[in-house]
């Protein structure tokens, strides 16, 4: 069927909701002139990054927040439901949108196109009050900010990026997961991420460019030149260069695909906030994922001792999370700076349609 406008707008803006490596894991299925059904589809059984499909949901709860912002700018609330008989590796929300005199446009429309991740270092500018309790309100009821600042928190946060990044690049599930979504020679992609916005510099993009072309290559260059070039551009400067680090506490734990959709939406509506105050972010979520297959017992790798890099990972991770009620579902840095150069775009509407 032809799209109407106004549900063409909407899914025209919420189409730029994050995805992991810019997978844009959903499709949409207009049913009537109020009625989307969303399709959504996770990436477990090929990326060693969606544990258990739980970051491709969090992704889906990003996608159905920004819809219901989106909403706002024609007064319509959108009613969400998830389908029932549907999986939890391909699950189904049917989205309604219901005219309401009482919405108002909501002042994070704005941010939805401009929302990026900036992966190049950021200024050191502490956050200020104003800045840290919007961040705070953002999330809900459900959720918490934990903050962790200062020249030792940042350095903590930075050697801990920094050890998880070796634990990525010696990985071959990893660097097949890195070989298919990076776009080489590119400041934009629209359905994967341009190799300029990975925060290195020309000559280590280049000998990543040649490395990447085989696993043997790969494994070849860190024997000889190690991993200390890129992780000390893609994350321990970058873990310092920043105003803060922070976790998004689920003050339940997720245990269903609706409570990582939950935690999805507020993680956007956080990720908004900030970008309309003028701040950027990168995510941090590789602790956390390879913290859950170690606290599950999973295995992650062909490569034993990877097994043993993780545990040790996961406890400095705990240790630098702290202690207290709560499941971390996201992890990140921020702080102030320009919007960065180079970004992943989105597929036009008409390529999502199902």
């Amino acid at each position: 069927m032809n799209l109407p406008q106004t549900i063409h707008d909407i899914l025209d803006l919420a189409r730029w909701a994050p995805s992991g490596d810019n997978t844009q894991v959903w499709r949409f299925e207009v049913l009537g002139p109020d009625h989307v059904a969303v399709h959504f589809h996770d990436t477990r059984d090929d990326c060693v990054y969606d544990f258990r499909g739980r970051p491709s949901q969090l992704s889906h709860g990003a996608l159905l927040e920004t819809m219901a912002i989106a909403a706002t700018a024609h007064g319509l609330r959108a009613e969400i439901r998830r389908r029932e008989g549907d999986t939890d590796h391909l699950p189904v929300f049917d989205v309604r949108f219901v005219p309401d005199p009482a919405i108002n446009p909501s002042p994070l429309l704005p941010a939805i196109p401009t929302r990026s991740v900036q992966r190049r270092p950021m200024s050191t500018r502490a956050l200020m009050p104003e800045e840290k309790r919007a961040l705070e309100d953002s999330v809900g009821a459900g959720y918490e900010v934990r903050w962790i600042e200062g020249f030792q928190g940042k350095l903590a946060a930075a050697r801990l990026m920094f050890s998880n990044a070796k634990l990525r690049l010696t990985m071959p599930e990893a660097y097949e997961v890195h070989r298919r979504i990076i776009h080489w020679n590119a400041r934009h992609s629209p359905d994967r991420v341009p190799d300029q916005a990975l925060g290195v510099d020309a000559a280590t993009l280049r000998l990543m460019k040649w490395a990447m072309v085989s696993w043997g290559r790969m494994s070849t260059m860190n024997r000889l030149m190690g991993t200390w070039a890129p992780r000390l551009q893609m994350d321990l400067v970058p873990g310092l260069r920043c105003a803060a680090h922070f976790v998004i506490m689920a003050r339940r734990a997720p245990e269903t695909v609706e409570d990582h959709v939950a935690a999805g939406r507020a993680v956007q509506r956080f990720w908004l906030t900030l970008t309309h105050l003028g701040l950027a972010m990168q995510p941090e979520m590789t602790p956390l994922i390879f913290s859950a297959y170690v606290q599950h017992d999973q295995p992650f790798s062909t490569v034993d001792k990877l097994h043993g890099s993780a545990r040790q990972l996961h406890q400095r991770l705990h240790k630098l999370i702290g202690t207290g009620n709560g499941q971390p579902v996201f992890m990140g840095r921020l702080g102030a700076g320009p919007a960065p150069q180079a970004r992943s775009l989105r597929k036009p509407v008409e390529e999502l349609m199902k």
